[in-house]
Protein backbone atom coordinates (compact mmCIF):
# COMPACT_ATOMS: atom_id res chain seq x y z
CA UNK A 1 0.00 0.00 0.00
CA UNK A 2 1.76 3.01 -0.94
CA UNK A 3 0.93 5.99 1.14
CA UNK A 4 0.29 8.53 -1.34
CA UNK A 5 1.27 11.43 0.40
CA UNK A 6 3.11 14.02 -2.46
CA UNK A 7 1.17 17.03 -3.41
CA UNK A 8 0.87 17.40 -7.11
CA UNK A 9 0.97 20.69 -8.28
CA UNK A 10 -0.75 19.61 -11.49
CA UNK A 11 -3.80 18.71 -9.67
CA UNK A 12 -3.84 22.17 -7.66
CA UNK A 13 -3.23 24.10 -11.25
CA UNK A 14 -5.75 21.50 -13.41
CA UNK A 15 -8.47 22.01 -10.72
CA UNK A 16 -8.25 26.02 -11.02
CA UNK A 17 -7.82 25.83 -15.00
CA UNK A 18 -11.51 24.43 -14.80
CA UNK A 19 -12.84 26.24 -12.10
CA UNK A 20 -12.09 29.41 -14.12
CA UNK A 21 -13.62 27.43 -17.16
CA UNK A 22 -16.36 26.42 -14.68
CA UNK A 23 -17.54 29.95 -13.72
CA UNK A 24 -16.68 31.39 -17.26
CA UNK A 25 -19.21 28.57 -18.74
CA UNK A 26 -21.97 29.39 -16.33
CA UNK A 27 -21.69 32.89 -17.23
CA UNK A 28 -22.01 32.45 -20.83
CA UNK A 29 -25.82 32.46 -20.55
CA UNK A 30 -25.71 36.36 -19.40
CA UNK A 31 -24.82 36.69 -23.37
CA UNK A 32 -25.97 36.70 -26.64
CA UNK A 33 -24.40 36.20 -29.96
CA UNK A 34 -21.34 33.97 -29.17
CA UNK A 35 -20.50 30.48 -30.53
CA UNK A 36 -22.46 27.67 -30.39
CA UNK A 37 -19.30 25.22 -29.64
CA UNK A 38 -18.80 26.82 -26.07
CA UNK A 39 -22.02 26.16 -24.95
CA UNK A 40 -24.24 23.08 -23.74
CA UNK A 41 -25.67 21.01 -26.57
CA UNK A 42 -29.18 20.19 -26.68
CA UNK A 43 -30.64 17.00 -24.60
CA UNK A 44 -31.17 15.13 -27.74
CA UNK A 45 -28.59 16.78 -29.75
CA UNK A 46 -25.69 14.32 -30.84
CA UNK A 47 -22.62 16.32 -29.85
CA UNK A 48 -21.38 18.10 -27.38
CA UNK A 49 -19.76 22.07 -26.97
CA UNK A 50 -16.96 22.97 -24.98
CA UNK A 51 -19.33 23.46 -21.66
CA UNK A 52 -20.38 19.19 -21.95
CA UNK A 53 -16.54 19.29 -20.77
CA UNK A 54 -16.39 21.12 -17.88
CA UNK A 55 -18.47 19.03 -15.31
CA UNK A 56 -16.78 15.86 -16.17
CA UNK A 57 -13.20 17.17 -16.25
CA UNK A 58 -13.74 18.31 -12.68
CA UNK A 59 -15.00 14.79 -11.61
CA UNK A 60 -11.55 13.60 -12.86
CA UNK A 61 -10.17 15.64 -10.56
CA UNK A 62 -11.83 14.90 -8.08
CA UNK A 63 -10.98 11.33 -8.48
CA UNK A 64 -7.26 12.50 -8.55
CA UNK A 65 -7.24 13.69 -5.88
CA UNK A 66 -8.64 11.07 -3.70
CA UNK A 67 -5.75 9.27 -3.53
CA UNK A 68 -3.34 11.90 -1.80
CA UNK A 69 -6.38 13.29 0.56
CA UNK A 70 -6.98 9.54 2.15
CA UNK A 71 -3.06 9.03 1.82
CA UNK A 72 -2.31 11.93 3.97
CA UNK A 73 -5.13 10.04 6.47
CA UNK A 74 -3.03 7.07 5.84
CA UNK A 75 0.14 8.13 6.56
CA UNK A 76 -0.86 10.06 9.90
CA UNK A 77 -2.23 7.00 11.40
CA UNK A 78 -6.03 7.63 10.74
CA UNK A 79 -8.34 4.46 11.72
CA UNK A 80 -10.31 3.45 8.76
CA UNK A 81 -13.72 4.35 10.80
CA UNK A 82 -12.40 7.47 11.02
CA UNK A 83 -11.13 7.92 7.16
CA UNK A 84 -14.90 6.51 6.63
CA UNK A 85 -16.38 9.32 8.86
CA UNK A 86 -14.50 11.82 6.92
CA UNK A 87 -16.00 10.32 3.71
CA UNK A 88 -19.44 10.61 4.89
CA UNK A 89 -19.49 13.71 6.36
CA UNK A 90 -18.21 15.20 3.02
CA UNK A 91 -20.29 13.50 1.54
CA UNK A 92 -23.24 14.62 3.18
CA UNK A 93 -22.20 18.25 3.33
CA UNK A 94 -22.13 18.57 -0.87
CA UNK A 95 -25.55 16.85 -1.13
CA UNK A 96 -26.95 19.02 1.27
CA UNK A 97 -25.67 22.06 -1.17
CA UNK A 98 -27.11 20.24 -4.02
CA UNK A 99 -29.98 19.14 -2.39
CA UNK A 100 -30.90 23.21 -1.60
CA UNK A 101 -29.42 24.37 -5.01
CA UNK A 102 -31.23 22.14 -7.33
CA UNK A 103 -34.79 23.80 -5.24
CA UNK A 104 -33.37 26.81 -5.89
CA UNK A 105 -34.12 26.05 -9.62
CA UNK A 106 -38.00 25.72 -8.79
CA UNK A 107 -38.01 28.86 -6.66
CA UNK A 108 -41.67 30.38 -6.15
CA UNK A 109 -41.42 33.88 -5.36
CA UNK A 110 -44.55 35.02 -5.56
CA UNK A 111 -45.82 31.98 -2.94
CA UNK A 112 -42.86 32.62 -0.72
CA UNK A 113 -42.59 35.32 2.20
CA UNK A 114 -38.76 36.05 0.65
CA UNK A 115 -37.65 37.46 -2.87
CA UNK A 116 -35.95 34.83 -4.26
CA UNK A 117 -32.39 36.67 -4.66
CA UNK A 118 -32.75 36.85 -0.64
CA UNK A 119 -33.35 33.54 0.00
CA UNK A 120 -30.05 32.64 -2.70
CA UNK A 121 -27.94 35.03 -0.50
CA UNK A 122 -29.09 33.97 2.77
CA UNK A 123 -28.70 30.53 1.73
CA UNK A 124 -25.16 30.93 0.31
CA UNK A 125 -23.78 32.62 4.01
CA UNK A 126 -25.44 29.89 5.56
CA UNK A 127 -23.28 27.02 3.69
CA UNK A 128 -20.03 29.44 4.93
CA UNK A 129 -21.14 29.74 9.08
CA UNK A 130 -21.87 26.17 8.59
CA UNK A 131 -19.11 25.33 6.84
CA UNK A 132 -16.08 27.47 7.31
CA UNK A 133 -12.11 26.49 7.47
CA UNK A 134 -12.62 27.96 11.04
CA UNK A 135 -8.80 29.33 11.93
CA UNK A 136 -7.29 27.29 14.91
CA UNK A 137 -7.56 30.68 17.29
CA UNK A 138 -11.15 30.37 17.06
CA UNK A 139 -12.30 28.70 20.25
CA UNK A 140 -14.61 25.08 19.97
CA UNK A 141 -17.19 27.25 22.09
CA UNK A 142 -17.02 30.01 19.33
CA UNK A 143 -17.02 27.66 16.23
CA UNK A 144 -20.04 25.94 17.71
CA UNK A 145 -22.11 28.88 18.31
CA UNK A 146 -21.52 30.06 14.89
CA UNK A 147 -21.96 26.80 13.26
CA UNK A 148 -25.83 26.68 14.80
CA UNK A 149 -26.37 30.06 13.38
CA UNK A 150 -25.39 29.06 10.46
CA UNK A 151 -27.53 25.68 11.05
CA UNK A 152 -30.93 27.18 12.05
CA UNK A 153 -30.85 29.73 9.49
CA UNK A 154 -30.43 26.95 7.14
CA UNK A 155 -33.51 25.22 8.85
CA UNK A 156 -35.50 28.91 8.42
CA UNK A 157 -35.03 28.86 4.68
CA UNK A 158 -36.48 25.40 4.48
CA UNK A 159 -39.24 25.43 6.04
CA UNK A 160 -40.27 29.40 4.54
CA UNK A 161 -39.12 27.73 1.09
CA UNK A 162 -41.77 27.79 -1.40
CA UNK A 163 -41.52 26.48 -5.18
CA UNK A 164 -43.59 24.60 -8.08
CA UNK A 165 -44.82 26.78 -11.06
CA UNK A 166 -48.24 27.33 -12.73
CA UNK A 167 -50.05 27.96 -9.67
CA UNK A 168 -49.15 24.87 -7.98
CA UNK A 169 -46.84 25.17 -4.54
CA UNK A 170 -44.65 22.27 -3.58
CA UNK A 171 -42.13 22.30 -0.63
CA UNK A 172 -38.21 21.30 -0.71
CA UNK A 173 -38.18 17.27 -2.54
CA UNK A 174 -34.82 15.47 -3.82
CA UNK A 175 -34.99 16.31 -7.70
CA UNK A 176 -31.27 15.70 -9.89
CA UNK A 177 -29.63 16.87 -6.23
CA UNK A 178 -27.55 19.82 -8.67
CA UNK A 179 -23.97 19.80 -9.35
CA UNK A 180 -22.52 19.86 -5.93
CA UNK A 181 -24.82 16.81 -4.95
CA UNK A 182 -24.10 15.21 -8.03
CA UNK A 183 -20.37 15.28 -7.07
CA UNK A 184 -21.34 14.43 -3.90
CA UNK A 185 -22.79 10.59 -4.98
CA UNK A 186 -19.49 10.09 -7.04
CA UNK A 187 -17.26 11.03 -4.52
CA UNK A 188 -18.99 9.04 -1.69
CA UNK A 189 -18.89 5.93 -4.07
CA UNK A 190 -15.26 6.36 -5.55
CA UNK A 191 -13.79 7.19 -1.97
CA UNK A 192 -15.45 3.85 -0.76
CA UNK A 193 -13.69 1.95 -3.38
CA UNK A 194 -10.43 3.21 -2.80
CA UNK A 195 -10.62 2.95 0.79
CA UNK A 196 -11.90 -0.27 1.00
CA UNK A 197 -9.16 -1.22 -1.61
CA UNK A 198 -6.00 -0.35 -0.55
CA UNK A 199 -5.65 1.46 -3.68
CA UNK A 200 -5.04 -2.02 -4.85
CA UNK A 201 -4.57 -1.07 -8.62
CA UNK A 202 -6.94 -4.38 -10.12
CA UNK A 203 -9.86 -3.45 -7.45
CA UNK A 204 -9.62 0.17 -8.40
CA UNK A 205 -10.23 -1.11 -12.02
CA UNK A 206 -12.72 -3.60 -11.38
CA UNK A 207 -14.57 -0.38 -10.18
CA UNK A 208 -13.92 1.63 -13.20
CA UNK A 209 -14.93 -1.30 -15.20
CA UNK A 210 -18.14 -2.10 -13.16
CA UNK A 211 -19.37 1.71 -13.32
CA UNK A 212 -18.39 1.92 -17.10
CA UNK A 213 -20.37 -1.42 -17.71
CA UNK A 214 -23.22 -0.59 -16.32
CA UNK A 215 -23.62 2.80 -17.88
CA UNK A 216 -23.30 0.92 -21.22
CA UNK A 217 -25.51 -1.77 -20.39
CA UNK A 218 -28.68 0.84 -18.54
CA UNK A 219 -27.84 2.74 -21.79
CA UNK A 220 -28.37 -0.09 -24.12
CA UNK A 221 -31.54 -1.37 -22.83
CA UNK A 222 -29.87 -4.38 -20.96
CA UNK A 223 -31.47 -3.42 -17.78
CA UNK A 224 -34.93 -3.16 -17.76
CA UNK A 225 -35.24 -6.04 -15.16
CA UNK A 226 -34.12 -3.27 -12.81
CA UNK A 227 -36.52 -1.12 -13.66
CA UNK A 228 -38.65 -1.28 -10.22
CA UNK A 229 -36.11 -0.62 -8.24
CA UNK A 230 -34.73 1.95 -10.08
CA UNK A 231 -36.98 4.78 -8.60
CA UNK A 232 -35.58 3.67 -4.83
CA UNK A 233 -32.01 2.19 -5.48
CA UNK A 234 -29.52 3.41 -8.11
CA UNK A 235 -26.29 4.45 -9.23
CA UNK A 236 -26.05 7.97 -9.67
CA UNK A 237 -25.94 8.99 -13.76
CA UNK A 238 -26.40 5.93 -14.50
CA UNK A 239 -23.09 4.86 -13.30
CA UNK A 240 -21.42 7.42 -15.52
CA UNK A 241 -20.47 10.10 -12.85
CA UNK A 242 -18.55 7.93 -10.76
CA UNK A 243 -17.12 5.91 -13.88
CA UNK A 244 -15.67 9.40 -14.56
CA UNK A 245 -13.85 9.99 -11.06
CA UNK A 246 -12.64 6.50 -10.83
CA UNK A 247 -11.09 7.43 -13.79
CA UNK A 248 -9.45 9.73 -11.96
CA UNK A 249 -8.29 7.74 -9.15
CA UNK A 250 -6.70 5.30 -11.59
CA UNK A 251 -4.20 7.79 -13.13
CA UNK A 252 -3.38 8.84 -9.59
CA UNK A 253 -2.22 5.41 -8.44
CA UNK A 254 -0.71 5.15 -11.98
CA UNK A 255 0.96 8.37 -11.73
CA UNK A 256 2.41 7.76 -7.76
CA UNK A 257 3.52 4.78 -8.63
CA UNK A 258 5.43 5.64 -11.72
CA UNK A 259 6.67 8.88 -10.38
CA UNK A 260 8.38 7.00 -7.69
CA UNK A 261 10.63 5.03 -9.72
CA UNK A 262 11.54 8.32 -11.56
CA UNK A 263 9.93 7.07 -14.64
CA UNK A 264 8.41 10.43 -16.43
CA UNK A 265 8.69 9.26 -19.92
CA UNK A 266 6.43 5.69 -19.48
CA UNK A 267 3.97 7.45 -17.24
CA UNK A 268 4.07 10.15 -20.46
CA UNK A 269 3.61 7.73 -23.08
CA UNK A 270 1.04 5.15 -21.11
CA UNK A 271 -0.82 8.32 -20.51
CA UNK A 272 -1.06 9.38 -24.02
CA UNK A 273 -2.10 6.00 -24.97
CA UNK A 274 -4.67 5.69 -22.62
CA UNK A 275 -6.17 9.00 -23.21
CA UNK A 276 -6.16 8.26 -26.82
CA UNK A 277 -7.86 4.89 -26.83
CA UNK A 278 -10.81 6.56 -24.71
CA UNK A 279 -11.44 9.14 -27.03
CA UNK A 280 -11.21 6.28 -30.20
CA UNK A 281 -13.30 4.13 -28.24
CA UNK A 282 -15.79 7.19 -27.57
CA UNK A 283 -15.95 7.35 -30.86
CA UNK A 284 -16.30 3.86 -31.75
CA UNK A 285 -19.51 3.59 -29.62
CA UNK A 286 -20.93 6.59 -30.67
CA UNK A 287 -24.30 4.27 -31.98
CA UNK A 288 -24.45 2.48 -28.73
CA UNK A 289 -27.22 4.43 -26.15
CA UNK A 290 -27.94 7.57 -28.21
CA UNK A 291 -24.58 8.93 -29.42
CA UNK A 292 -22.35 12.25 -27.29
CA UNK A 293 -25.23 13.71 -24.94
CA UNK A 294 -23.81 15.11 -21.23
CA UNK A 295 -27.95 15.57 -20.36
CA UNK A 296 -28.50 11.77 -21.38
CA UNK A 297 -24.84 10.75 -19.82
CA UNK A 298 -24.13 8.36 -22.57
CA UNK A 299 -20.99 5.47 -22.59
CA UNK A 300 -19.62 7.48 -25.48
CA UNK A 301 -19.97 10.98 -23.73
CA UNK A 302 -17.88 9.36 -20.71
CA UNK A 303 -14.94 8.08 -22.73
CA UNK A 304 -14.46 10.89 -24.84
CA UNK A 305 -14.67 13.53 -21.84
CA UNK A 306 -12.53 10.53 -20.04
CA UNK A 307 -9.90 10.83 -22.91
CA UNK A 308 -9.83 14.59 -22.85
CA UNK A 309 -9.28 14.79 -19.07
CA UNK A 310 -6.35 12.33 -19.12
CA UNK A 311 -4.39 14.02 -22.22
CA UNK A 312 -5.14 17.57 -20.64
CA UNK A 313 -3.73 16.22 -17.53
CA UNK A 314 -0.81 14.85 -19.08
CA UNK A 315 0.14 18.04 -20.55
CA UNK A 316 0.12 19.52 -17.11
CA UNK A 317 2.83 16.76 -15.32
CA UNK A 318 4.87 17.99 -18.18
CA UNK A 319 4.23 21.68 -17.92
CA UNK A 320 4.03 22.16 -14.11
CA UNK A 321 5.46 19.29 -12.60
CA UNK A 322 8.31 18.51 -14.17
CA UNK A 323 9.38 21.79 -15.77
CA UNK A 324 7.44 23.71 -12.85
CA UNK A 325 5.41 26.28 -14.42
CA UNK A 326 2.98 26.59 -12.12
CA UNK A 327 3.84 30.36 -11.39
CA UNK A 328 2.38 31.05 -14.71
CA UNK A 329 -1.52 30.19 -13.60
CA UNK A 330 -0.40 32.17 -10.31
CA UNK A 331 -3.25 34.47 -11.04
CA UNK A 332 -5.68 31.58 -10.65
CA UNK A 333 -3.98 29.41 -7.47
CA UNK A 334 -7.19 30.53 -5.23
CA UNK A 335 -9.58 28.08 -7.70
CA UNK A 336 -7.15 25.16 -6.92
CA UNK A 337 -7.11 25.77 -3.12
CA UNK A 338 -10.43 27.29 -2.23
CA UNK A 339 -12.67 25.75 -4.99
CA UNK A 340 -15.68 25.55 -3.46
CA UNK A 341 -15.79 29.16 -2.23
CA UNK A 342 -15.31 30.24 -5.73
CA UNK A 343 -18.11 27.98 -6.97
CA UNK A 344 -20.59 29.89 -4.62
CA UNK A 345 -19.64 33.50 -4.74
CA UNK A 346 -21.53 34.02 -8.01
CA UNK A 347 -24.56 32.49 -5.84
CA UNK A 348 -23.98 35.96 -3.51
CA UNK A 349 -23.32 37.80 -6.50
CA UNK A 350 -25.95 37.68 -9.36
CA UNK A 351 -29.17 38.00 -6.80
CA UNK A 352 -26.89 40.86 -5.52
CA UNK A 353 -27.00 42.59 -8.64
CA UNK A 354 -30.50 41.43 -9.33
CA UNK A 355 -31.61 43.35 -6.36
CA UNK A 356 -29.62 46.51 -6.95
CA UNK A 357 -31.20 46.75 -10.45
CA UNK A 358 -27.81 47.00 -12.04
CA UNK A 359 -27.22 45.95 -15.79
CA UNK A 360 -24.37 46.15 -18.67
CA UNK A 361 -24.80 47.83 -21.85
CA UNK A 362 -25.97 45.51 -24.98
CA UNK A 363 -22.41 45.79 -26.52
CA UNK A 364 -20.85 44.43 -23.41
CA UNK A 365 -23.12 41.15 -23.68
CA UNK A 366 -22.63 40.23 -26.92
CA UNK A 367 -20.27 38.36 -29.15
CA UNK A 368 -16.68 38.33 -28.58
CA UNK A 369 -16.87 41.54 -26.14
CA UNK A 370 -19.32 39.58 -23.99
CA UNK A 371 -16.61 36.55 -24.04
CA UNK A 372 -14.22 38.85 -22.73
CA UNK A 373 -16.49 39.99 -19.74
CA UNK A 374 -17.15 36.57 -19.20
CA UNK A 375 -13.62 35.98 -18.77
CA UNK A 376 -13.09 39.24 -16.43
CA UNK A 377 -16.15 38.13 -14.21
CA UNK A 378 -14.55 34.42 -14.40
CA UNK A 379 -10.81 36.03 -13.07
CA UNK A 380 -12.74 38.49 -10.49
CA UNK A 381 -14.49 36.10 -8.66
CA UNK A 382 -11.00 34.09 -8.53
CA UNK A 383 -9.27 37.03 -6.88
CA UNK A 384 -11.82 37.43 -4.63
CA UNK A 385 -11.82 34.25 -3.63
CA UNK A 386 -8.01 34.64 -3.17
CA UNK A 387 -8.46 37.70 -1.21
CA UNK A 388 -11.71 35.86 1.01
CA UNK A 389 -8.90 33.08 2.08
CA UNK A 390 -6.41 35.73 3.38
CA UNK A 391 -8.93 36.97 5.28
CA UNK A 392 -9.93 32.76 6.69
CA UNK A 393 -12.75 32.79 5.14
CA UNK A 394 -13.03 29.84 3.11
CA UNK A 395 -14.94 26.66 2.78
CA UNK A 396 -13.38 23.17 3.57
CA UNK A 397 -15.54 20.10 3.66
Amino acid sequence: MRPFTQRLASIDVFRALTMLLMIFVNDLGTLKGIPQWLEHTQANEDGMGLADTVFPAFLFIVGLSIPFAIGNRWAKGASQSNILGHILIRSFALLVMGFFHVNLENYNHEAAILPRTVWEILLTISFFFIWLDYPSTFSERKKIILQGVGTALLVFLAAVYKGGKDGQTVWLHPQWWGILGLIGWSYLLSALVFQFSKGRLSILTGGFLFFTLFNIATKAGWLHVLDPIKHYIWIVGDGSLPALTMAGILIAVLYSSLVEKGQYNKCYWLFLLLGGLMLAGGFAIRPLGGGISKIHATPSWIAICTGISILFFTGLIWLVDRKKKQQWFEIIKPAGTSTLTAYLLPYIFYPLVQIAGLSLPAFLLTGAVGLIKSLVFALLIILLTGLLSKWRIRLKI
